[in-house]
């Protein structure tokens, strides 16, 4: 018997040629379940999508019939026939997959739950208060695997409870109750199941991240790339400005800690020996101070101005002495030209004038005594006026010895100044004629 082959409505043929047509178009092909979807909603998402993503429907067997015919031409398409689920589409874009994912799931919109729908994620009723009061609302919560109790005239569930599994149908009792616990499971809208990108396949669970924990992961994993860089000394264009900021402060810090002396580090070496003298120093204890000696004056103050006495006396006694000298020297003088009067003197071969000589030994004679008589009462007003000065040596406070030597060697520069002056008139009055040696 000849079997005659079944004829394939024309529609069909175009239908898995256009899907073949976009697989080999597009490097993101993405496989979403459009089941339960109102047809408004469907509408609304097509408008929004248009000019990013091409939307394609078709029957499940045309689609499988289309990724047979387009695996030679696309590697691993035909691994997306396992994510045909519910009423598959098939979705066509440029974007990369997690855009594709963001997009879709921004225009969904949740929805209650109803009778015989499949649960698109696993269904959680989390612990805490509810709006019943105490009544057969327990058994039904306890029938659907809820464990709560009374508090305050209310129930309470005490612990999160999952009642429907992901891909399970939604059974009546379920979606009454997670209605009356104003529970929206369901999400209206195109639900992405897995996208295809270069013979790789991506999940739904992989797509679906939190943007912002991604980021502080990413930040996260630079940093660490970044400290490991460093600490291995590895170059890169990110780090090189550190490493070398790195290198050369351990080489300074070497430097300082073993006293090599260099440019960099010549001001930071003498502070640390510095520092390192001044610790030492303050290690060393302090000698205790030598007690101070007290004065001997002080232990005999009643003898203190005999003795301060006793010098000045000797220095009048000498002064007397000094001045009863020149005046003795002066007599001395006096009298030699008497003497000289009496000796004959020889006989010139000039005539001799007797009347003049005398008058002229006279007048020296008479000067003579004036200048004695000036010097002597010169030496009698200098006398009076120093008594006074040594009169009172009670009443002066004690002179150390320093200042006594002074005193001292003052006085006889004076007694050798007034010597000085006592042999300048004499040597005067001898050139003059009138005092003879």
């Amino acid at each position: 018997m000849v079997h005659k082959a079944k004829q394939v409505a024309a529609y069909k043929k175009e239908n898995v040629k256009k899907v073949v047509d976009l697989l080999k178009k597009y490097p993101i092909i993405g496989s979403v379940n459009m089941e339960n979807l109102p047809a408004a909603q469907l509408q609304r998402m097509k408008a929004q999508l248009r000019g990013k993503v091409e939307l394609f429907m078709t029957k499940r067997r045309l689609i499988k019939i289309a990724l047979e015919n387009a695996k030679a031409d696309v590697k691993g398409i035909e691994k997306l026939e396992e994510y045909l689920r519910g009423m598959p589409a098939l979705l066509f874009t440029n974007d990369n997959p997690f855009t594709l994912f963001k997009i879709l799931k921004k225009s969904k919109s949740k929805a209650p739950a109803k009778a015989g729908q499949t649960a698109p994620s696993d269904i959680v009723v989390k612990a805490g208060p509810t709006p019943f009061a105490p009544g057969p609302v327990i058994s039904e919560l306890a029938g659907l695997g809820i464990k709560t109790k009374v508090d305050q005239g209310k129930i309470n569930i005490i612990e999160d409870a999952v009642v429907c599994r992901e891909g399970e149908q939604i059974s009546d009792a379920l979606a009454g109750m997670l209605t009356r616990l104003g529970i929206e499971p369901m999400e209206v809208g195109l639900d992405l199941v897995a996208v295809y990108e270069k013979g790789d396949i991506f999940t739904k669970s992989v797509l679906d991240i939190d943007e912002d924990k991604f980021m502080a992961d990413l930040s996260q994993a630079a940093r660490w790339a970044f400290n490991l860089s460093c600490e291995a000394a590895y170059l890169t264009d990110a780090n090189k400005e550190l490493l070398i900021q790195k290198a050369f402060m351990d080489s300074k810090a070497l430097a300082i800690s073993q006293g090599i002396m260099a440019d960099a580090v010549v001001n930071d070496v003498l502070a640390k020996a510095e520092r390192q003298m001044l610790s030492l120093k303050s290690q060393i204890p302090e000698m205790p101070e030598a007690p101070k000696e007290e004065p001997k004056a002080e232990e005999k103050p009643a003898d203190a101005p005999k003795e301060e006495a006793k010098p000045e006396e000797k220095a009048e006694e000498k002064k007397e002495e000094t001045t009863a000298k020149p005046e003795e020297k002066a007599e001395e003088k006096k009298e030699e030209p008497k003497a000289e009067e009496k000796t004959p003197e020889p006989q010139k071969t000039e005539t001799p004038k007797p009347a003049e000589q005398p008058k002229e030994e006279e007048k020296a004679e008479e000067k003579k005594e004036e200048t004695t008589e000036k010097v002597a009462k010169e030496k009698e007003a200098k006398a009076v006026e120093e008594k006074p000065k040594t009169a009172q040596p009670e009443t002066k406070p004690e002179k150390p010895a320093e200042e006594k030597k002074n005193t001292k060697t003052e006085k006889q520069e004076k007694e050798k100044a007034e010597m000085d002056e006592v042999a300048d008139l004499a040597k005067e009055l001898v050139k003059k004629g009138t005092l003879r040696k």
